[in-house]
């Protein structure tokens, strides 16, 4: 298992900006990023591979951006131009396996990646 360790969440108004780091124990060939809103199922929010490409879901598309630094170990997350539909609780996953060096990591596929972080709660106000 990878171990995962989300912070930079907290509350923020309409419009406003936050970005997330997600501190792992190593980056893998599959991270993304998930959330959950209050009464929703989780949502897969965005991907990225080692190969450095990444996908997101349509309702965060131009909004969001998925990053990673190798370096540091860190997936990060900007968000920009958040609406209250974005309040969630904000959580990192990776791939801990070999699979996903043939399996595509798109956002819509990511959903059994087997490591995950804590969460990180972003309520976003009007």
């Amino acid at each position: 298992q990878v171990q995962l360790v989300e912070s930079g969440g907290g509350s923020v108004q309409a419009g406003g900006s936050l970005r997330l780091s997600c501190a792992a124990s190593r980056l893998t060939a599959c991270m993304a990023w998930f959330r959950q809103a209050p009464g929703k199922e989780r949502e897969g929010v965005a991907a990225i591979g080692r190969d450095g490409r990444s996908s997101y879901a349509d309702s965060v598309k131009g909004r969001f951006t998925v990053s990673q630094d190798n370096p540091k170990n860190t997936l990060y997350l900007q968000m920009n131009s958040l609406q209250p539909e974005d309040t969630a609780m904000s959580y990192c996953a990776a791939a801990s396996n070999d699979i996903w060096l043939v399996r595509p990591c798109l956002v819509g596929d990511v959903s059994d990646l087997p490591s995950w972080g804590k969460g990180t709660q972003v309520p976003v106000s009007s």
